[in-house]
């Protein structure tokens, strides 16, 4: 059997090596090479070196606001997420009427699309701004703290899910012993709890972390960016220079692979943090 796999391996792993070649790695390739070159379409690029990423910080100077915008609406998120999810994982894990109820009730957000997501809580949130005489458009704070509400209903209950499973799957043998060696709640929490489900807290600040960065409907239905660009995270400002202003398609290009390599980076350094902790843990 084994000898058949190894002969017949090459062959099984040719159709996803092609389907990733078409829609991840050739589409990648093409578009690094498109971000040094001015064009309106694939058939007039002309290379012109590394102007486009100059002109991203130069002539645009709404994408350091969107790059500051999306890392500070990153962190609050991740870490509002992070805390409420953890929160409602270790009051769900307890023997309560309706575990099962409410644990559907915060999944289910997630469920809904990111567009129709900002249609509804611009609507709830305009609502309650209107008897203050203003609305989220009004005042960039309140299009931070909208994205952060609306991202908190969306992924908590995911993420909830996740660390309910990792608690549901620490011995209750440790938790037994610790209780009879006389360790309060707290000391519980942070030396066995928190430290045995180190796994699953990197896979959930992973995903909020990297869902962040990625923001785009959500920002796009609940605020379009307004007021006067200021509530613009990076993929709306991307999207907008590519697809809204004539002649800079190849700086949009640019702003999408330094934006890529801001997340990865990102994204490879938290995993390699939280990695480690696991690893002490």
């Amino acid at each position: 059997m084994e000898k058949a796999i190894k002969k017949y391996f090459a062959l099984f792993a040719l159709p996803g090596i092609i389907c990733f070649s078409l829609s991840f790695l050739i589409p990648m390739i093409w578009g690094i090479v498109l971000s040094f070159c001015k064009f309106t379409n694939l058939t007039n690029a002309q290379y012109v070196g590394i102007s486009n990423y100059i002109k991203a910080f130069t002539i645009d100077n709404y994408f350091t606001h969107a790059f500051g915008f999306t890392v500070l609406f990153t962190i609050v998120s991740v870490i509002t997420i992070n805390i409420f999810a953890f929160a409602l994982a270790l009051m769900l894990t307890k023997e309560i009427p309706g575990t099962n109820a409410f644990r559907t009730v915060f999944f289910m957000p997630n469920l809904i699309g990111g567009i129709v997501l900002g249609w509804i809580w611009n609507v709830i949130i305009n609502g309650v701004l209107a008897k203050y005489g203003t609305t989220v458009l009004g005042d960039a704070k309140y299009g931070f703290w909208g994205l952060v509400i609306l991202m908190n209903w969306q992924n908590v209950g995911y993420m909830m899910v996740i660390y309910i499973a990792a608690i549901q799957n620490i011995s209750s043998d440790i938790l037994e012993a610790a209780a009879i060696d006389g360790a309060s709640k707290t000391r519980t929490l942070f030396q066995i709890i928190i430290p045995s489900m180190m796994s699953s807290i990197t896979i959930c600040l992973f995903m909020t972390l990297t869902n962040g960065f990625k923001l785009y409907d959500q920002n796009l239905a609940l605020t379009a960016g307004a007021p006067n660009h200021q509530t613009e995270m990076l993929a709306l400002n991307i999207f907008n220079t590519f697809y809204s202003r004539s002649g800079f398609e190849g700086v949009g290009q640019a702003k999408a692979v330094l934006f890529t390599i801001v997340v990865a980076v990102i994204a490879i350094t938290q995993l390699v943090l939280t990695r480690s902790k696991e690893v002490e843990a």
